[in-house]
C-alpha cells in the first residue's frame, strides 16, 4: 500500500467518527507510524508503506476515531516556539494561552532577573517558555500531582532550564515559599456542570485541571487569594480566564489589592488573560 491510499483509509475512518480535522490528523499520524515528516509523505504519495507501519498507522488512527486527541496519541505539542512532551497527566497547550507569553514577556521586557512562580504548573509550557526567552530569570512551579511535574522535568530538561527551575508538590492554600515578581497562573475555571458538555475530545484531559467548581471561579479565587501574599509590592499577575469571567475576575482582584493593567482577548477575540499589578 502506498501513502496515498493508506491516507485516505484513514480519512474516510476518521470522517467516520465525526472527527473534524481527519485530514491534518491523517498525516499527523502516518508521518508517527513511517517517522517520516509531513513534507515526505506529500513528495512521495506513490511510496509503499511497509505492513507493519501501516498496522501501526492503523492502530493510531483507531485511537484517534475513539476522539483520543492527536497531542496525547504522539505525546508532543508544539507551543510558542518549542515542542513539549505531553500525556493524559497534563493539559494540552492551546494556542490561546499563548497571550500569557506575550504578556509576560511584554511587561518584562526591560528586566533582567525576576523571580516567577507559576501556580499549577501543568506541562510547563508557560514558565519554561518564559525560562527559555529570559536566560536570568529563575522559575517555581507548583502542581497537585507528581505525575505532571515529572513532565514538567521532562520538558525542563529538553530546553535546557534545569537549573533555574524549582518545582513543589502543593496546592495553592499550602504554600507559603517565597516572594516573588512576577506570578502567572492558568488555573482550572470551567464550571463544573459545564464539564459534561465538552467535546469529546477534552474529556480525555484531567479533570482536575479543568474543574473550577460550580460557578468557575473557585481556583481563580483561591489563585488570586494566596498571590496577594505571595506578590511583591508593584509585582504583575499574570491570569488566564474563561471568556465570560472577566468583569467577576476584576472584582476578585480589585478587592485583593490588585491594579488592572489590561484585560487581553485571544485569537477568536475572546477575553482571554488579565494582567494586573499589585498595589
Amino acid at each position: 500500500m502506498n501513502i496515498q491510499t493508506a491516507l485516505k483509509k484513514g480519512r474516510l475512518k476518521l470522517r467516520y467518527n465525526n472527527v473534524s480535522s481527519a485530514q491534518l490528523d491523517c498525516e499527523i499520524l502516518l508521518s508517527k507510524a513511517i517517522n517520516k515528516d509531513k513534507k515526505f509523505l506529500i513528495l512521495n504519495l506513490n511510496k509503499e508503506i511497509e505492513k507493519s507501519d501501516f498496522n501501526y498507522f492503523d492502530f493510531l488512527i483507531n485511537e484517534r476515531s475513539k476522539r483520543k486527541p492527536v497531542a496525547y496519541i504522539t505525546q508532543k505539542k508544539d507551543f510558542w516556539k518549542y515542542e513539549f512532551f505531553v500525556n493524559e497527566n497534563v493539559l494540552i497547550p492551546r494556542p490561546d494561552t499563548e497571550v500569557l507569553i506575550e504578556q509576560i514577556l511584554e511587561i518584562t521586557k526591560n528586566k533582567s532577573k525576576l523571580k516567577i512562580l507559576d501556580i499549577g504548573v501543568g506541562s510547563g509550557c508557560v514558565l519554561l517558555s518564559i525560562l527559555k526567552e529570559k536566560k536570568n530569570f529563575r522559575g517555581i512551579g507548583i502542581d497537585l500531582s507528581i505525575k505532571t511535574l515529572k513532565i514538567c522535568r521532562i520538558n525542563s530538561h529538553k530546553l535546557g532550564v534545569d537549573n533555574r527551575l524549582k518545582l513543589y508538590k502543593s496546592n495553592i492554600d499550602n504554600f507559603n515559599t517565597g516572594k516573588y515578581d512576577l506570578i502567572v497562573s492558568n488555573p482550572p475555571y470551567i464550571k463544573k456542570n459545564d464539564l459534561k458538555c465538552l467535546e469529546k475530545d477534552i474529556k480525555f484531559e484531567p479533570a482536575q485541571a479543568l474543574d473550577g467548581g460550580v460557578d468557575g471561579l473557585s481556583e481563580l479565587n483561591k489563585v488570586i487569594d494566596k498571590s496577594a501574599k505571595l506578590i511583591k509590592t508593584k509585582g504583575c499577575l499574570i491570569l488566564e480566564i474563561g471568556f465570560d469571567q472577566k468583569n467577576k475576575v476584576k472584582r476578585i482582584l480589585q478587592k485583593k489589592g490588585f491594579y488592572i493593567k489590561r484585560v487581553v482577548k485571544d485569537s477568536s477575540n475572546h477575553d482571554r488573560c488579565i494582567v494586573s499589578i499589585k498595589l
